[in-house]
């Protein structure tokens, strides 16, 4: 019974009477409803399956239960709305972001020369080591270092930063050349006898040389892409015709880039390939060839012969060749430097593509291959995508380094 006593208004009889008396009525039976709603559970997990047991949502305004005999078309009335996962993309190819390896190999040599007071025989030690260890070679390392010894002691260099931005400089204009840019592609609205060469030539040649295996065929559809995307109408030739699945893959890059594809015969005669491409290009109205070649070190004086036979004949009328570009792997060090020997004295290079920079710390190879060779580093692989082959940048690759 409640306490007169302790109700000071009308309202707290109300809240009193509210609590208490629910409380006298049911509190006899909570037990026994607690108890029998135990036991209604313990049965629908025996006979029903977990994912089954939930109670059912009730039905929506928009969507009243179907009558008896008929079907919702509950799909009808909620369509499902699938949302597309965002789309990464990746960020641009830099030298300096993604040529870690080769920068971290020079790191740690600079640091030492830095933290010396002066200039002394342990500071050109540590920098001819860390040279070396890059793959610029020695020949390339003594002709560098002498030349900044000779200005070190004429007092045009002083201390240890100093000396560091003469190097970077030194390599920079090294690295620097002239005919570093790749040909120009002409316009489709040029004509037969408008271009400098002359004599109805109208279709552009691009050769690509290299042994297998350093990313030739892959370089080729990436320029290929390239120059699409440029605008240019582009004609490949599949002139490997002794790598089973050369042509297969260039096929792949011809319908990825929205080019045109030439290929022949497994094993047939490289030379016709390219030939027939040309051929092709000029009366399709295409205004580049770009042509996969063979790269079989194991017999030299063949490949060698193929190569010259393969040049003449691409560039016959309407045929011009304006680059042969010899594909290198960085991670190869000073052994592409071999390879390079071997395919210069077959055709004239015009131009250097560096692949799987990113992935080695021997990024010096391209000091080598200027030096030793005379040859321009034209484009440089910075990763597996399609922008990821850029234009040689020698400022941006030295500094990247250091």
């Amino acid at each position: 019974m409640i306490d007169p006593g302790l109700i000071t208004s009308t309202s707290d009889v109300i809240i009193g009477l509210a609590v208490a008396v629910p409380v006298v009525i049911v509190g006899g039976g909570v037990a026994l409803v607690v108890r029998l709603r135990r036991r209604g559970r313990k049965r629908q997990r025996a006979t029903v399956a977990p994912e089954e047991a939930l109670p059912e949502a009730p039905p929506s305004p928009e969507a009243p239960p179907a009558p008896v005999g008929e079907v919702a078309d509950v799909e009808a009335r909620t369509p499902s709305v699938e949302v597309a996962p965002p789309v990464e993309v990746a960020p641009p190819a830099t030298y300096r972001g993604r040529m870690g390896k080769a920068r971290g190999l020079l790191s740690g040599y600079l640091g030492s020369v830095r933290a010396r007071a002066k200039i002394d025989a342990s500071t050109w030690d540590d920098l001819e080591e860390a040279l070396i260890r890059a793959d610029v070679g020695v020949g390339a390392t003594d002709a560098l270092l002498d030349d900044l010894r000779s200005r070190v002691k004429a007092g045009e260099i002083s201390g240890a930063d100093g000396l560091i931005d003469a190097l970077k400089a030194d390599l920079v204009a090294t690295l620097s050349t002239a005919n570093a840019s790749l040909a120009v592609p002409r316009s489709g609205s040029e004509q037969p006898g408008d271009d400098d060469f002359g004599n109805g030539r109208s279709v552009d040649v691009w050769l690509f040389v290299g042994v297998n295996g350093v990313g030739k065929t892959t370089t080729v559809g990436k320029v290929a892409s390239r120059l699409s995307a440029q605008g240019t109408k582009v004609m490949l030739a599949a002139a490997d015709t002794f790598r089973a699945a050369a042509a297969e893959q260039l096929e792949t890059w011809a319908s990825r880039s929205h080019a045109d594809i030439v290929r022949g015969a497994e094993g047939g005669d490289p030379s016709s390939v390219v030939f027939d491409a040309v051929q092709r290009a000029e009366s399709k109205g295409h205004s580049v060839v770009l042509a996969d070649t063979a790269g079989r070190l194991h017999n030299k004086a063949y490949l060698v012969e193929e190569l010259k036979k393969i040049r003449r004949v691409a560039d016959r009328p309407p045929g011009q060749v304006v680059e042969v570009l010899l594909v290198l792997d960085a991670t190869t060090g000073q052994n592409g430097l071999a390879q390079a020997k071997v395919f210069t004295d077959a055709v004239d290079v015009t131009g250097v593509v560096l692949t799987k920079l990113d992935g080695t710390a021997k990024g010096g190879i391209v000091v080598a291959i200027q030096r030793e060779l005379g040859l321009p580093v034209k484009l440089v692989g910075l990763g597996e995508g399609v922008g990821d082959l850029i234009d040689f940048d020698a400022a941006a690759f030295v500094d990247a380094l250091f």
